[in-house]
């Protein structure tokens, strides 16, 4: 039966586009930090109708379908994770559909399903819009619809999670027949692969846009939702229902064709402010008063400690160096030479992480790459906080800033000062070098388990979201759990109070038992996980993002697993709210944990 599908997927997507074997499925197969596992094949459509055939032709076969754009997700969500399938898997890449139409004068866009960020950014630049979400994600390669699926939330504060109720989209009823769901609010036709041909070619125009009843391009009450700082529910988080809709946090249990989204007014003044300080205590007092009391919210705030700092500075120089100097246009591609490299020396039995030693190596040798105020504040301070404001904002931060916190760097942080820390009103390359410097980390939390294996056991990687009353927020763990730790990487989206809690565990430690035991000491805080970068693999999906999981897939047909629900056909071994009904874990008994 593999065989025929692997010449029937040959057939409709043509040879070159499918990939079978060890060696030609290892960057389709293997996550950007978690997961891998076996595979039939690993195919790349050319066009919509291509990807709905290759549908067809995966329903027909009885395999299990994992659609797969970029795969630069941080929790393992789009590839297979160990072993416990009771089919064989077939991974559909989108990344050849890269299309992005500008409709409305550029208000809207519709994205096909291998549109990415860095790719939508640079085609609204000039039209003096943004999308969604900007640099971070967007420059390793992430897909727009990746991050609708992850309900991913970005930095950005006044456009909350990324969410859509537009799309076009592929499901497999209770009945296990494949169906075509068009609410993407374009009239396109009635047939299936007419209405897929007509959006392949394009051959759309305004009189066939319209409104679908009013649905949402984007989260619209997230500026208001986002300022109640008395809330005790965090601002955002991945099992939130109230941003569950088809595409919207579907983690891949159907198959998307094309989303439509807002896109939004860039502003053409900008400023970053970066705030240092060693009291926790000052950044929750800017970030209940700017959320409480400014007329005009920030563009972004993102938190970053002294460590992380010095980490990514160490860690992540190449990749910055790498996109200030060719642009973030073309980090997938340097990605994708990595990925080829990893797999070429793995198979002759040199390791997998011989890339990371090399570019860390060359890393040493390029010059310093960061500003000196930068660093000072670096030296200084514990905790940082950079705020990126626009337009009639920058007035309003100026002067909160500078009645609170002094503006000189060399000024006293002791007590006698009006607040412990200071503020810089930041140059345009200081601002651009903050925000790059905080965006590369995560890949430095990377960079450093590669090249640090003889003593770090692993990663364990928690993205948090705390109640939006918090004010107690920077943590401190228990003695006990603190000795096994080696280092701790803390960033995150102050402002949404979405924190991104990464721990590089010491050699010989039981990383699961670690994590399960941080995860209790954010239980009794109030806390959500995850809260932006999806349940993935690593993380249990809570019953009502079961549910909804259950509701888009009856069958199980697409992405099984995910969450830890169950890897079989309809759901097998699960009762009726996905917990599997011999462990009431909701973990999977067979699941093997890739390093």
């Amino acid at each position: 039966m593999t065989t025929t599908l692997i010449d029937r997927l040959r057939t409709i997507a043509g040879p070159t586009h499918v990939h079978v074997g060890t060696r030609a499925t290892r960057r389709f197969r293997k996550g950007y930090r978690y997961g891998d596992g076996t595979i039939a094949a690993a195919v790349q459509p050319g066009t919509l109708v291509e990807q709905w055939r290759v549908l067809q032709a995966c329903i027909a076969a009885d395999v299990a379908i994992i659609i797969q754009a970029a795969n630069t997700g941080l929790t393992g969500g789009s590839t297979p994770f160990g072993t416990g399938y009771d089919r064989p898997i077939v991974i559909v890449n989108t990344m050849r559909l890269k299309r992005i139409d500008v409709i409305r004068d550029g208000a809207q866009v519709v994205c096909l399903p291998g549109a990415t960020l860095e790719g939508l950014e640079r085609l609204l630049k000039p039209l003096g819009r943004e999308p969604h979400s900007v640099i971070g994600s967007s420059c390793i390669g992430a897909s727009v619809t990746g991050g609708i699926c992850n309900n991913s939330g970005g930095s950005l504060v006044q456009r909350g999670p990324a969410y859509t109720q537009l799309a076009l989209f592929a499901r497999v009823d209770e009945e296990g027949r494949l169906e075509l769901v068009n609410h993407l609010g374009v009239e396109l036709g009635e047939a299936a692969e007419d209405i897929l041909a007509r959006l392949d070619a394009g051959t759309y125009g305004p009189a066939d846009i319209h409104e679908e009843n009013g649905a949402w391009a984007s989260d619209r009450e997230y500026a208001t939702y986002v300022r109640d700082i008395h809330a005790s529910t965090p601002a955002r988080f991945n099992a939130d229902p109230r941003r569950h809709y088809e595409a919207s946090g579907s983690a891949g249990k159907i198959a998307v064709f094309a989303l439509r989204m807002d896109t939004f007014v860039a502003e053409p003044q900008e400023q970053v402010f970066y705030v240092g300080t060693n009291d926790p205590a000052v950044l929750q007092d800017i970030r209940r008063h700017v959320l409480s009391r400014f007329r005009h919210l920030p563009i972004a705030g993102e938190y970053m400690h002294a460590d992380a700092f010095r980490a990514a500075q160490t860690y992540g120089k190449d990749l910055f160096v790498f996109i200030r100097r060719f642009g973030s246009v073309n980090v997938p591609r340097a990605f994708a030479a990595k990925s080829w490299f990893d797999g070429l020396t793995e198979s002759l039995g040199l390791g997998k992480t011989l890339s990371d030693h090399l570019l860390q190596g060359l890393s040493r040798v390029l010059p310093q790459h960061l500003p000196d105020r930068l660093l000072a504040y670096r030296d200084r301070y514990a905790h940082h906080l950079i705020l990126r404001t626009g337009g009639a904002g920058i007035t309003e931060m100026h002067d909160y800033l500078s009645s609170i916190l002094p503006s000189d760097p060399t000024a006293s942080s002791e007590p006698g000062s009006v607040r412990d820390g200071g503020f810089l009103e930041c140059t345009a390359d200081e601002g651009q070098a903050a925000l790059l410097n905080r965006f590369v980390s995560g890949g430095a939390v990377v960079r450093y388990r590669a090249v640090h294996r003889s003593r770090i056991e692993d990663i364990v990687a928690l993205d948090v979201a705390l109640p939006r009353d918090t004010q107690d927020w920077f943590e401190t763990l228990p003695p006990e759990i603190d000795a096994k730790i080696a280092l701790k990487f803390y960033v995150g989206h102050f402002l949404c109070q979405v924190m991104h809690q990464e721990y590089l565990v010491h050699k010989g430690v039981d990383c699961e038992a670690l994590e399960h035991a941080i995860l209790e000491t954010l239980d009794a805080r109030g806390a959500e996980y995850p809260a932006e970068h999806n349940v993935g693999h690593l993380y249990e999906a809570k019953p009502a993002l079961k549910a909804f999981y259950r509701q888009l897939d009856p069958t199980n047909a697409f992405n099984p697993g995910i969450g830890k629900t169950s890897r079989l056909r309809r759901w097998a071994g699960v009762d009726t709210t996905g917990t599997h009904a011999s462990q009431g874990c909701g973990c999977g008994a067979t699941e093997d944990r890739p390093s």
